[in-house]
C-alpha cells in the first residue's frame, strides 16, 4: 500500500454518477470527475521551521471533499487512488 509523505493524503475517489437525477444514463466520455472520496492513508504531517511536528487534522476514513483538478491520480493494483496536499481538502464531510 502507498504511504503517503509530509502533508499528503491517499484519496479513493467516490464513483462517478451513472445517470442524472430525472433518469438520464451519462456515457463514460462526459461524466465529470468526482469530487468527494475516502481517505485510505495519511502523511505524518507537515514540519514547521523549528523541526516541530504540525499534526494533521484528516484521519483515515474520513470523507472529505477536494478541488476538481487537485492532486495527483495512481493506480495500484488496478485501483485509482488520488495523492493531495492536506491544503486541497476542502472539507470533511
Amino acid at each position: 500500500m502507498i504511504k503517503p509523505l509530509a502533508d499528503r493524503v491517499l484519496i479513493e475517489p467516490a464513483p462517478a454518477e451513472e445517470k442524472t437525477e430525472s433518469g438520464l444514463y451519462i456515457p463514460d466520455n462526459a461524466k465529470e470527475k468526482p469530487m468527494q472520496g475516502k481517505v485510505i492513508a495519511v502523511g505524518p504531517g507537515k514540519k514547521d521551521e523549528n523541526g516541530k511536528a504540525i499534526p494533521m487534522e484528516i484521519k483515515v476514513g474520513d470523507q472529505v471533499l477536494y478541488g476538481k483538478y487537485s492532486g495527483t491520480e495512481v493506480s495500484v493494483e488496478g485501483k485509482d487512488y488520488l495523492i493531495v496536499r492536506e491544503s486541497d481538502v476542502f472539507a470533511i464531510l
